[in-house]
């Protein structure tokens, strides 16, 4: 049949989190690192493809730029209906990246009007009123608000977007989706006649996401988190446009050491890092002393430890950390620093033989499946909530990736993620 959805994510890791949901269907699921060149043929597309994107904070132009080619490559597979992908926490500016690229995409598709839907609840991410929460504080007042690169210090979504894009804004609050698809399509419809392009939908529970879908379905363009787009396979199976799932192969992890690297600073990220830190070796990278002096130290630290030993590699820091050392260096320098660093240091593990890498961050993520090159992953057992196992060849040779959006986990996320393979 085709592609029968498409999707574009705004980052490594959101991309990961939108396939381990769609996956859940049993139905295929491709997740492609970045635009697909002219030789990815479009033929062997699957059923529903991911397209991983690196565009988040971006120069704005820069960022639809590549995400018009990405959408040009997923129409050749035959995709009708399409999905943009964005973090949980609608992590952006004033400038975008999230609405400019809704706008080129419904401008594509002459799309009259969309939703931005966010909202996760199997992971704390809720919208009530307009306002996200992140478990049950205002996004304004989670550890976001501290996001080295996006600081999220405002809770409306409605506010958030209207300076992103040229279209009007609105909303469907919760007391239309309560009462079902049909209402929720009543006051879209009404929203559309007041020339309201771009409708913030809210949604507490997996009910609401459910009711959300089935009122949007046949929108050519939706926009939000993954949860709302794990509603979606449900309804193309009843719809007749794919066929229900077949019996899935179990997956084999690849043999070989591991090794965890993390760049995020998010609050669930440094806990992670403590934890696991406590049981492992572990090292901890300092912008400052990259800028100063590179990572031949921690090339050195790595080359002495056993491939199969269980250790860590972190730049997470605390909030004045993080601020202190892109004060000196500046805000692009330190993140670019981190991430270099910790790419050059998976190529380094690569070649000493580690086959299961953890990585922690959506800019590490990306950074580091670009250093080893990775272009396609298959898609795996779920970790936690929106964080699967993927697979890749890398050189010839079979490679484990569990790309962690900051946020997501418990505290034990890392010793779950390695036992989870050894266990499969």
């Amino acid at each position: 049949m085709g592609t029968v959805l498409g999707c574009i994510a705004d980052d490594f890791t959101g991309a990961t989190d939108l396939a381990a949901l769609l996956a859940r269907s049993g139905l295929p699921v491709s997740l492609r690192i970045g635009v697909p060149s002219e030789e990815d043929s479009a033929a062997d597309a699957a059923a529903f493809e991911v397209i991983a994107l690196k565009c988040r904070t971006a120069p704005v132009a820069d960022a639809i730029e590549e995400a018009r080619r990405a959408f040009a490559w997923l129409k050749r597979t035959g995709a009708a209906r399409f999905f943009w992908k964005y973090c949980s926490t609608f992590d952006s500016t004033d400038e975008g990246n999230i609405g400019p690229i809704a706008e080129m995409l419904m401008a594509e598709l002459g799309a009259k009007q969309t939703i931005y839907c966010p909202a996760f609840p199997e992971n704390g991410r809720s919208i009530f009123m307009g306002h996200l929460f992140v478990g049950e504080d205002l996004l304004s007042e989670s550890p976001m608000k501290d996001h080295p690169l996006t600081p999220m210090r405002d809770s409306s979504l409605v506010r958030l977007l209207a300076p992103q894009v040229r279209g009007k804004v609105g909303l469907a609050n919760r007391h239309v989706v309560a009462r079902g698809a049909q209402a929720l399509k009543g006051r879209l419809q009404a929203l559309a006649e007041d020339g309201v392009s771009h409708v913030i939908v809210d949604a507490v529970c997996d009910a609401d996401l459910s009711e959300i879908a089935a009122a949007t379905a046949d929108f050519p363009l939706i926009t939000g988190g993954s949860a709302v787009a794990g509603q979606l396979p449900r309804l193309y199976i009843e719809q007749a446009m794919v066929s229900p799932p077949a019996a899935r192969r179990p997956t084999l992890p690849p043999q070989g050491g591991q090794i965890v690297l993390s760049g995020s600073c998010s609050a669930m990220t440094r806990r992670q890092v403590a934890h696991y830190g406590s049981r492992s070796a572990s090292l901890r990278l300092d912008p400052l002393a990259l800028a100063a002096e590179g990572a031949g130290a921690a090339e050195a630290w790595l080359g002495q430890q056993s491939p199969d030993a269980a250790k860590l590699i972190f730049a997470t820091a605390e909030p004045d950390d993080v601020r202190r050392a892109q004060e000196k260096l500046g805000l692009e320098k330190a993140s670019e620093l981190v991430e270099q660093a910790l790419a050059d240091l998976a190529r380094s593990a690569f070649r000493r033989g580690i086959r299961r890498f953890v990585v922690a961050g959506g800019e590490t993520s990306g950074a580091v499946t670009k250093a080893l090159g990775v272009t396609r992953l298959e898609i795996g057992p779920e970790i936690a909530p929106g964080v699967p196992w993927t697979f890749a060849e890398v050189e010839g040779e079979r490679v484990a990736l569990a790309l962690k959006s900051g946020n997501f986990g418990r505290e034990t996320f890392f010793t779950d993620a390695l036992d989870l393979l050894e266990a499969a």
